[in-house]
């Protein structure tokens, strides 16, 4: 990073409203992001945050300032690719926002393998469900979205990198355990689903409707923003669920959860990469957008575990 400190430090708690934040994500000690802050609003002449009450927030000061910060960034960041593109490599600072299951199970290989061939760049990545990573791309919080969940909208561009399935996760001694059953079978069950907004929802939804399945018709029990949670909760018997196969290898290699077979249900789905419409990125986004188009890869075509039954 070429740009001046104190504009990154100012820009993290800035993000975060919060001083202890900041230096958790930084790796400093909080009285060392409060020097850094005091040093700049000395420098500038003016407040920057206010810290009354207990909480703290940006003065008009801070609100000037916030703006010219962030244009700062990036032009360091051009300036950073605009050397490194001349030998080859790219640098600078790539933000990557991912929906929860990809973020979990699959980005940080793709990462580290990245990285690999672009040593001199710095990642940073957010997670959340497939809404709050597109929001975060169109304010441009982030570079890159990678999402589960179809999108269909003008103003953003979406490619297919990897295929997933969705598979039903029963408790390991359940009576659909290594069964096959039918759709109308699900209504009989406690079912545990993820937010709205999540594009794994979206998917089950569209996949049981399909199947002449009435989501009205569906003992929905509970909702859990986190596929771990929906995993956690399956084990404590509360109900069953969907998730993707690669959330659920290790509880299947464990034996602590099984897996039901729901036949004439589509549950495939594909992992996309989302960037703004328009000509293709370039820089560090256009790399990494290569990076994935390069390994389109699909998800096993079987899972471990014991073979189906009919019921």
């Amino acid at each position: 990073m070429i740009e001046n400190f104190r504009l990154h430090v100012f820009r993290s708690v800035a993000r975060h409203l919060s001083f202890s934040r900041a230096a958790e994500e930084l790796l400093l000690t909080q009285p060392a992001v409060t020097q850094q802050i005091k040093a700049l609003e000395d420098e500038i002449g003016a407040p920057l945050f206010d810290r009354g009450g207990g909480h703290i927030s940006l003065t008009s000061g801070g609100l000037a300032l916030l703006p010219f910060a962030e244009k700062l960034r990036e032009l360091s960041d051009e300036a950073l690719a605009a050397v490194a593109h001349t030998s080859g490599d790219h640098a600078g600072t790539l933000a990557l926002g991912a929906s929860q299951t990809i973020g979990q199970y699959v980005l940080p290989n793709l990462i580290a393998q990245f990285l690999s061939a672009q040593p001199r760049l710095h990642i940073t990545a957010q997670s959340g469900n497939t809404d709050q990573m597109l929001e975060a791309l169109l304010e441009h919080r982030i570079h890159v979205a990678l999402i589960e969940g179809p999108v269909q909208r003008k103003d953003l561009r979406v490619e297919p990198f990897m295929e997933d399935h969705l598979v039903l996760v029963v408790p390991a001694g359940h009576e659909w355990a290594s069964h096959e059953i039918v759709p109308a079978d699900l209504t009989t069950q406690p079912l545990l689903m993820r937010e709205y907004g999540s594009g794994s929802r979206r998917v089950v939804e569209q996949a049981l409707t399909a199947a002449k399945v009435k989501l009205k018709s569906l003992r929905i029990s509970m909702e859990l923003d986190s596929t771990e949670g929906l995993l956690s909760a399956v084990e404590a018997g509360l109900g069953v669920t969907f998730v993707s196969r690669w959330a659920v290898r290790n509880q299947l290699a464990l034996g602590t959860l099984a897996i039901a077979q729901v036949s004439g249900l589509t549950l495939s789905r594909r992992f996309s990469m989302v960037h703004p419409a328009g000509p293709d990125p370039t820089g560090a986004a256009g790399a990494f957008r290569s990076f994935l188009l390069s390994r389109v890869t699909a998800t096993p075509a079987s899972t471990p575990g014991k073979a189906l039954r009919s019921r």
